[in-house]
């Protein structure tokens, strides 16, 4: 049972992650991002979440143990906004915020989108990813060489020679990277980042470097009929700036289901925004300390480390303690 007064200002919301054991998982949460992890391998960290495959709940304060969901039931759009509202109607917060660490290949492979992915009841994964670090080598696939067909690709599958047919792409910290439905991609070892995405956990596995397929089974059919051979050595994004010689502020993403701005501020610079009831936002610190107030209270953040401000916070402000990279991450309205 939720505590607190409901009429009270809606403070800015911070999580505990689910940790997530999968087996090409690493340490580098605890080693590079110094938080204290269980024994074994940690591969995802779901810091915002209201997905029934791992929901998060309130870290701390007189909500505190409340699920993502519970809060949406109780506070509806002043937690979510009037972009949101089908949310109130039995649908599923939007967005899945995580943090990844590859210590091996993840398994090559594809999501569907919305139309594929309600026959697995679910939603479609459109999603991408912000580089935090990345080893000396690290590699990811994104992508087709040209040329590649379905019934190339099925052939050289079943031959054992998919390899080479898949875009290979050297990654580096601060590389972004978009994935729509159906572009097949996989995580090279080495890489720890930022992955933001509608709220959906449906994978289609193509070949997953020959690990158990008892525990990780294969979706070949399911993934040819969802793969985009279209998509020929697609790269990383070029960020834009948000404004014409703005060097502080990049438009890194912009689709329906999101959109992500990366803000660089320096020591005690404070960015100014307001929640007007359209939609939430979302604040992640992934590098320096920031503070992020609203009449409702205040969170201080640490690289890596992301706050929900709700729908109706109203005005507020992002401070940064010393310098400071942040994204900013939000449901755009219809016209983008």
């Amino acid at each position: 049972m939720l505590s607190g007064d409901p009429s009270a200002a809606l403070p800015p919301l911070r999580f505990s992650p689910v940790l997530k054991p999968y087996t090409w998982g690493g340490r580098k949460l605890e080693t590079v991002l110094g938080r204290e992890l269980p024994p074994g391998v940690t591969a995802e960290s779901w810091e915002i979440s209201a997905h029934p495959n791992g929901p998060t709940r309130i870290a701390a304060g007189p909500l505190a143990g409340a699920t993502l969901d519970e809060l949406i039931e109780r506070f509806g759009l002043d937690l979510v906004g009037r972009r949101n509202a089908y949310v109130l109607d039995g649908g599923r917060f939007p967005l899945l915020v995580k943090v990844l660490d590859a210590a091996e290949w993840l398994s090559v492979q594809v999501h569907p989108d919305d139309a594929a992915a309600a026959r697995e009841g679910d939603r479609g994964k459109t999603e991408m990813w912000v580089v935090l670090q990345a080893d000396d080598g690290a590699e990811l696939i994104q992508g087709f060489e040209p040329g590649v067909d379905r019934e190339g690709f099925a052939a050289a599958v079943a031959a054992g020679e998919a390899e080479g047919l898949l875009h290979r792409l050297p990654v580096g910290a601060g590389d972004v990277f978009f994935l729509r439905p159906g572009v097949v991609h996989a995580l090279g070892p080495g890489v720890l980042l930022a992955e933001i995405q509608q709220s959906s956990d449906v994978t289609y596995r193509v070949f997953d470097w020959n690990r158990n397929q008892k525990d990780r089974p294969l979706h070949l059919e399911r993934a040819l009929e969802v793969l985009d051979f279209g998509a020929a050595r697609p790269g990383p994004i070029e960020p834009a700036p948000l404004a014409p010689g703005d060097t502080n502020g990049e438009l890194l993403a912009s689709c329906p289901y999101f959109e992500t701005q990366r803000l660089r501020l320096a020591g005690g610079a404070v960015w100014s925004g307001a929640c007007d009831g359209e939609t939430f936002e979302i604040w992640g610190v992934i590098e320096g300390t920031a503070i992020v107030r609203c009449a409702g209270g205040e969170e201080h953040l640490t690289a890596v480390d992301w706050v929900l401000l709700p729908a109706a916070a109203g005005e507020f402000q992002v401070r940064a303690a010393e310098p400071a990279t942040l994204l900013r991450v939000f449901v755009p309205g219809p016209s983008g």
